[in-house]
């Protein structure tokens, strides 16, 4: 086989596993309840299948996209959009998995607190957004 058959054969590979671990992460991410909590918040419970094909769909594109080193120039409002949109998914995250391991009762049990539990919350979200901004601001992420 020549070279760039063995290539091309290692690129087919990579894209299918990536795909698959993709797909691992968006079922990992419908089974903790993410999704339906949302619709439920939302009141648009009717459409969660939309909701769940759309995050399937997103976790490929971005797969594709990073296998291809494409990029999407939006400028910086469109990284701006991003940025936000990011955030909120990571903090979804976050606290869907605090609430699978029940982390938050643990840790307000152990440390005692009884008050200001929201702005606990609040702190860490600040030191979240601090560290990120403090990241871009010295160029840490190049």
């Amino acid at each position: 086989m020549s070279n760039i058959a063995a290539l091309a054969a290692l690129g087919f590979l990579g894209l299918c596993f990536g795909i698959v671990i993709a797909s691992g992460v968006v079922a990992f991410i419908i089974s903790l309840g993410i999704v339906p909590r949302y619709a439920g918040i939302t009141k648009t419970a009717d459409k969660v299948r939309l909701y769940e094909d759309c995050s399937m769909l997103g976790a490929v594109l971005g797969n594709l996209l990073f296998f291809f080193q494409g990029s999407i120039p939006l400028g910086t409002l469109g990284l701006a959009v991003f940025g936000l949109f990011a955030g909120i998914f990571l903090g979804s995250w976050v606290i869907a998995l605090g609430e699978v391991v029940n982390i938050f009762s643990i840790i307000v049990r152990r440390l005692g607190i009884t008050k200001g539990l929201g702005m606990v919350i609040i702190v860490m979200a600040l030191g979240k957004f601090s560290g990120a901004l403090l990241l871009f601001w010295k160029g840490w992420w190049m």
